[in-house]
């Protein structure tokens, strides 16, 4: 991840650096106790941050299946924690470390290593649930916040330095050097204490959500093991998450009396690890491996193994190939949203639009909370060029999920396919304004109230709109200022 590394290294430099002069027009935060830090603030902290991952970050993965599946075993996990209404978004990083790392706000990340290296969907979610507890916990706002007086910009670039360190700790440790801001490197890893806690919440949640307890006790011990034989792949779990020996034995302490229950991984899990394994180097390597294990019958999922192989061919545009795997796999008459989604791209991509939103809209019924369907089918709408489809299902879905970047974003290409400036403009000022981007937000209303091909309705609602958050700019500068 050489360039998120670049990125962090330079904000801590430029914001740690900053001189006693220009720290005084960042905002503060009060004297206050670590303890004080609300979750409002976290929360901008951590969207802060996200922000700079989604515009900057080539290892950020836009999978829509991915983070779907993350967010959904996330969820479950969340739902069972001691603070299960704080609202947590998790989402992927393209890195082959063994790594997951939780930001301020409830943002968790997990690298696909991490997903690929566990063994049992158990082993998967006792690290998000250890991640999860350091939320709930409040572990990362007390790490954050040290000083009695800090910026909320410090504070950024702190949250980023988390995330340079859960990568690459040199490269954070270089740049809290360069900054001359050496004292904060402590807090780029969590305190033991820290980790038994996480241990400790996190185990209980695991229980709760129907997962295998073991599976915590059981991936920490092969990654400790691990360190020894493939030091660079595991090492940036550890250095931000101190494994002692103390803590296996709590863990396996835990596990004693426990009745042996054998807890079945999802076929969502086998998919997503397929799926991932699928986009990897070149289609043709993949397709001949794959295809080896169907011919051998090496795999622990045939309809993963070939969602696998269809995802391959479909990379390779070989949609009469990927028609085949996709209706092997069907026939094996076990249902996944994955599944029907690359079916439905497979038929549009074939030129078979119709039949491909058909399937999409019954999975959708099928599968009402997976928003994956949900961007799959408004692309497709795009790429039909049924732009007033298009127009009217964000719209429609906008009423449920008015915070959705996405369907914002389908909503502006949908009246830019129709023409409509003034609209699109209005509905890419939502964009900003949800990215926390104020002043890009007005000068999007100021370029739609210029379009001139609204009607009266929309040119009231975009000055009401732009009076709005005008105001909220004003209120911005008034803090960066006191």
């Amino acid at each position: 991840m050489p360039r998120i590394r670049r990125l962090i290294a330079l904000v801590l430099a430029a914001v740690m650096a900053v001189s006693p002069v220009a720290a005084q027009n960042l905002p503060e935060l009060g004297e206050v106790s670590s303890e004080a830090l609300s979750i409002a603030t976290e929360k901008r902290i951590g969207q802060q941050i996200m922000q700079q991952i989604r515009q900057r970050e080539a290892a950020y993965l836009e999978d829509h299946d991915v983070e779907a599946y993350l967010n959904h075993l996330g969820g479950r996990l969340a739902g069972f924690s001691h603070d299960p209404g704080f609202g947590f978004e998790f989402f992927a990083i393209n890195d082959p470390s063994i790594n997951a790392f939780a930001m301020p706000g409830g943002y968790i990340g997990v690298h696909t290593g991490l997903i690929l290296s566990a063994q049992s969907e158990s082993e998967l979610a006792g690290v998000l649930a250890h991640e999860v507890s350091h939320v709930t916990q409040r572990h990362i706002a007390r790490q954050l916040f040290q000083s009695k007086r800090i910026s909320i910009a410090s504070m950024v670039a702190m949250g980023l330095g988390l995330l340079a360190a859960s990568s690459n700790p040199q490269a954070a440790s270089a740049a809290i050097a360069a900054s001359q801001a050496g004292a904060i490197s402590a807090q780029l890893a969590y305190s033991r204490d820290f980790e038994r806690e996480s241990d400790r919440l996190g185990f209980e949640m695991l229980g709760k959500a129907g997962f295998d307890e073991r599976g915590m006790a059981a991936f920490f011990e092969r990654l400790q093991q691990s360190v020894r034989l493939y030091e660079n792949n595991a090492i940036a779990y550890l250095r931000t998450h101190p494994l002692t020996g103390e803590r296996l034995a709590d863990m396996q302490n835990r596990e004693q009396g426990l009745a042996y229950r054998q807890v079945p991984d999802s076929l969502e899990f086998h998919l997503v690890r397929a799926r991932l394994r699928a986009m990897q180097g070149r289609p043709a390597d993949v397709i001949r491996d794959l295809s080896a294990q169907l011919a051998e019958r090496k795999f622990t999922s045939e309809v993963a193994t070939r969602y696998g192989l269809a995802t391959a061919h479909f990379r390779a545009r070989d949609w009469p190939a990927a028609q085949r795997e996709i209706d092997a796999a069907r026939a094996l008459k076990q249902s996944s949203a994955m599944l029907e989604r690359l079916a439905a791209d497979v038929r549009v991509a074939q030129g078979k639009t119709d039949e491909g939103l058909r399937i999409y809209r019954d999975a959708m019924a099928r599968y009402p909370l997976n928003r994956a369907l949900l961007y799959g089918y408004g692309a497709a709408l795009l790429e039909a060029r049924r732009f007033n489809d298009a127009l009217r299902f964000a719209e429609g879905q906008l009423r449920v999920a008015a915070d959705d970047i996405r369907l914002h974003r389908l909503r502006a290409a949908s009246h830019a396919g129709l023409g409509q400036n003034a609209m699109q403009h209005r509905a890419l000022a939502e964009v900003f304004a949800l990215q926390g981007q104020t002043a890009g937000a007005i000068e999007q209303l100021e370029l739609a109230a210029k379009a001139g091909d609204g009607n009266f309705y929309e040119m009231s609602a975009i000055d009401a709109r732009l009076r709005e958050l005008k105001l909220r700019r004003l209120e911005e500068l008034k803090e960066s200022r006191n």
